[in-house]
């Protein structure tokens, strides 16, 4: 009989994985381009090296025991162990990392962070580069849960958060702004929130995970809310007189310009400026990677900062 070391494998891992989200041995042979004997056979082999029950066959759909639920959780882990494990022997043997991802919130110029990866690939690193785009606490949330490995724009007070290193990109100015055809266009200024609550608000919804941890920025209770997923997208519906909201400014200033815009005190916040940062996890024994080094090097020139913050492109 097999020992347990010999069947629990990466592929065995996926076949089981594949049974349980399909909820048959034959759809789960199907996906993986097999007999369903093929796929039978090699579930009991695990379950007889294990001499446990992975699923109950009772019904007609294949559900996961106690067991087979504990194994996958197991597995999981054991799978991310051996990624981490192959992550740091390709870091011993050349200095890159093997990904590197970057979370860019949704406030920063995009164009900026192009023309960083342009410039990061010139160098024709091993390294496999990934952009994320997360909106207000999922910017820092994605650095801290392990999902990224450098967040640019982030809301951190220094040393407040165990194990990340954070270091200032700038100041960052919103400007409250509507359609001029918007109703709040002719609404005489400051406008109270007794005004601001009977019409929509534009929000971009916080991209992170956990909800109870999201933030909200300048929305009153019982506020008629139009959500939309990224800051641009925010933008477009502001422009088409959808509802009004806070924009960074840089963003607005060429359609405030040519009047497809229109700034508006609100009484609530007469100005909003935010100070951002970038951040990054502390580095393990192997010390900073070389991507990561890279990427630091080029936050340090304040030309940079100041183009992720001011420099946006129109449409």
């Amino acid at each position: 009989m097999p020992s347990p070391r010999e069947v629990l494998t990466p592929d065995a891992l996926a076949l089981v994985q594949a049974v349980a989200d399909h909820g048959s041995f034959a759809a789960a042979a199907r996906e993986l381009g097999l007999v369903p004997s093929a796929v039978t056979y090699r579930v009991r082999q695990v379950e007889d090296a294990l001499d446990v029950l992975l699923f109950d066959r009772s019904s007609r759909t294949a559900r996961l025991t106690a067991a087979g639920n504990e194994l996958l959780c197991a597995g999981q882990q054991l799978l991310q162990d051996i990624d981490a494990m192959a992550h740091r022997v390709k870091r011993v043997a050349t200095g890159w990392e093997a990904e590197f991802t970057v979370a860019v919130d949704g406030a920063l110029s995009s164009s900026t962070v192009m023309e960083l990866a342009e410039a990061f690939y010139a160098l024709q690193p091993t390294t496999r580069l990934r952009l994320r785009d997360e909106t207000l606490a999922g910017t820092l949330e994605a650095l801290v849960s392990g999902r990224a490995d450098l967040a640019l724009g982030v809301v951190v007070e220094p040393g407040t958060t165990p194990g990340i290193h954070s270091h200032e990109l700038g100041d960052l100015g919103f400007v409250f702004a509507v359609a001029p055809h918007h109703p709040l266009a002719a609404q005489p200024q400051p406008i109270p929130d007794e005004v601001l609550v009977k019409h929509r608000a534009v929000a971009v919804a916080d991209s992170v995970l956990q909800r109870n941890s999201a933030l909200t920025m300048s929305l009153l209770a019982g506020q008629d809310v139009l959500t939309v997923g990224t800051m641009r997208a925010k933008l477009d519906a502001q422009l088409r007189g959808l509802g009004g909201g806070f924009l960074p400014e840089p963003l607005a200033r060429p359609y405030l310009e040519s009047g497809r815009l229109v700034a508006r005190e609100v009484k609530r916040v007469s100005s909003r400026r935010i100070r951002m940062s970038y951040a990054w996890r502390e580095a393990g024994p192997l010390g900073p990677g070389r991507a990561l080094q890279w990427w630091l090097a080029q936050l340090e020139s304040a030309a940079t900062r100041t183009a992720l913050l001011e420099r946006y492109r129109t449409p």
